[in-house]
């Protein structure tokens, strides 16, 4: 590749970093100038030159799918940090990235959601606008928690989740029944951030753990099923090669492959 074209991945990188960071010169851009200088080109180049560049998914997407695979990560406070910032600073309301954060409950447990949420409020707390911080309780719903559980899962997971709760039958039922009225009954009936929106964190958080492929078939097909896109998903996995590597992104995308060709 010419002079010119790695130029053009680092000026469009940087446009897009400036857009998250909020300032014109984002601290990767300086902070390793004096250890690692081709490291801060490379973070600008890759992640945001080149992934984050793609039209395929919307910037806000993106960034939910990042805080998704942040958290789930566990680790990466300081970058989870940077993306909820990053959310606000493209357009993201706090309701939709404490939505999006407690949505992982199902998948990353209490632990690694409650050490995000407390990322999330420094982060509120620091910024000057008067937008609440917090998701309002969930308004009283018809019916109980396993009937609109079991509803959610029918309409989203579609077959794949049904079988997922009729494997369980046999050995641990209340287990399938928990999956139910927490995961679905609980979390998905929640306002605050649309199903879509919800699938992408799903998928995004099961490709960063690394070790739910089952589970992100399911999720491959919940996306679909509510109006995502394959170049959705694709994407969606595409993005945390950025911040789970490689490896997670290839295993994720040979399941995806197969959720397709199911499908077909």
């Amino acid at each position: 590749m010419d002079e010119q074209a790695e130029l053009g991945r680092y000026d469009r990188g940087l446009e897009i970093l400036r857009r998250l960071a909020g300032e014109d010169e984002p601290a990767v851009t300086r902070d390793f100038a004096d250890v690692a200088p081709d490291l801060g080109r490379l973070t600008v180049e890759f992640p945001y030159g080149d992934v984050y560049h793609r039209s395929e998914l919307a910037l806000r997407e993106r960034q939910l799918a990042t805080i998704g695979g942040l958290a789930a990560l566990g680790y990466a406070l300081p970058q989870l940090r940077f993306h909820i910032a990053g959310a606000l600073n493209i357009g993201c309301g706090r309701r939709e990235v404490v939505e999006a954060i407690m949505h992982l409950a199902s998948y990353t447990g209490f632990p690694a959601v409650l050490n995000a949420i407390t990322v999330a409020k420094e982060v509120f707390a620091a910024r000057d606008d008067d937008e609440p911080g917090y998701a309002d309780a969930a308004p009283e719903l018809e019916g109980s928690r396993y009937e609109r559980g079991w509803k959610a899962l029918s309409e989203i997971d579609g077959h794949a989740g049904e079988a997922v709760i009729e494997n369980l039958k046999s050995i641990a039922p209340d287990l399938g029944r928990y999956i139910i009225e927490f995961a679905f009954g609980d979390l998905y009936s929640r306002g605050g951030l649309d199903l879509r929106s919800r699938e992408i964190v799903s998928v995004a958080a099961c490709t960063a753990l690394g070790s739910a492929l089952p589970q992100l078939k399911v999720h491959v097909h919940g996306l679909l099923n509510v109006g995502g896109t394959r170049e959705e998903v694709v994407e969606t996995i595409m993005q945390m090669a950025v911040y789970a590597g490689f490896p997670a992104a290839l295993n994720a995308m040979n399941a995806a492959k197969e959720v397709f060709a199911d499908r077909d």
